[in-house]
């Protein structure tokens, strides 16, 4: 049966979005600088077999296969001619997927960075931003994808131009940023300043908050400092942090680690809870049994935190995240 991710917002209930997509392809044979894209025409059973996976591991949210799916990435191949063809094609196959599942189950189009930077440090200006977003936003529209989830992000004004494109696109969205530079992102944005950035967007998102960057430790501070969000939160965690085994990368993230990530977000006040990079339906599964074994407890605290699930990677001082240094967009 066919929901929205408000409906299911509207319940309640802490929602499960799913794992990672570029690292468990790696592990089933993508190679280095293939874009994950490709497989939805090259090996869309492949594409579909990893959502359902994750379905079956008892995720409410599954993300498209289009991180990089916007003209400025895939001219990066040669492809950005086949930005709304591939972006269209991913939504149709975890739509299939999704409509195959016995519960309602979201399909997330997801919408990541150009890569690019913006004027003046860069040559990307807002016009050609938003028509960038638009064409792969188009796409994940008409394949049949529920909301757009743009994520990753680091700059304020990219975030502004991928929200405009949704919105001139009639899609619904959710924003997560990447604070991966000492609690902040690449960009300067701090947490506490993330819901000032949709102020003036004359359509609210439907959730906002944080995926990848660094370990779940971090992901977790930086949740903390976006208390009082006037929008649900995401937090979309990375399985751990990579490291080298011999030429693999490997994340240190077990399913125990993330079971008790996925209870320390929701004490944090997260809605919607997920992993990032590393993130198998094997971790999943976990996450999702933690959910549902969920009681509620304190809100935690980075001693806490880092006591649980392990060390912080950033190595900020709490005031450097405070509230005080908010930066809205400009």
């Amino acid at each position: 049966m066919r929901t929205s991710l408000s409906e299911l917002l509207a319940t309640g209930r802490v929602l499960l979005a799913d794992g990672a997509t570029g690292t468990n392809y790696m592990m089933n044979g993508l190679g280095p600088g293939e874009p994950p894209e490709f497989w939805v025409t090259d090996r869309p059973d492949d594409v579909m077999s990893l959502h359902q996976q994750f379905v079956d591991a008892g995720a409410d949210i599954i993300l498209t296969d289009t991180f990089g799916c916007n003209p400025h990435r895939l001219m990066l191949h040669n492809a950005q001619a086949r930005t709304y063809e591939l972006a269209k094609g991913a939504a149709e196959l975890a739509r299939r997927v999704a409509d195959a599942a016995p519960r309602p189950v979201v399909v997330a189009g997801s919408v990541g960075p150009t890569g690019a930077l913006f004027e003046p440090m860069g040559v990307l200006n807002h016009a050609d931003a938003v028509a960038s977003f638009a064409d792969e936003i188009r796409g994940l529209r008409d394949g049949g994808a529920d909301v757009a989830w743009i994520e990753t992000m680091s700059s304020p004004e990219e975030v502004h131009a991928a929200v405009t494109a949704a919105i001139e696109g009639g899609m619904p969205y959710v924003v997560t940023c990447s604070y991966d530079t000492a609690g902040r992102t690449m960009m300067g944005l701090m947490p506490g300043a993330m819901a000032d950035v949709f102020a003036d967007e004359p359509v609210a998102p439907l959730a906002m908050g944080a995926n990848c960057g660094v370990g779940a430790s971090d992901i977790l501070v930086t949740l903390l400092e976006m208390e009082g969000s006037p929008y649900p939160l995401v937090s979309k965690g990375n399985c751990g942090v990579p490291h080298f085994v011999g030429t693999e990368i490997v994340y240190t993230g077990t399913p125990d680690l993330m079971a008790k990530y996925a209870a320390l977000a929701i004490d944090a006040g997260v809605r919607i809870v997920g992993g990032c990079c590393g993130t198998s339906p094997e971790h999943l599964a976990s996450m999702r049994a933690a959910i549902d074994a969920y009681a509620p407890g304190d809100r935690p605290t980075r001693e806490t935190i880092v006591e649980q699930v392990g060390p912080l990677t950033n190595t900020a001082p709490a005031e450097t995240t405070s509230r005080s240094t908010r930066r809205s967009r400009g």
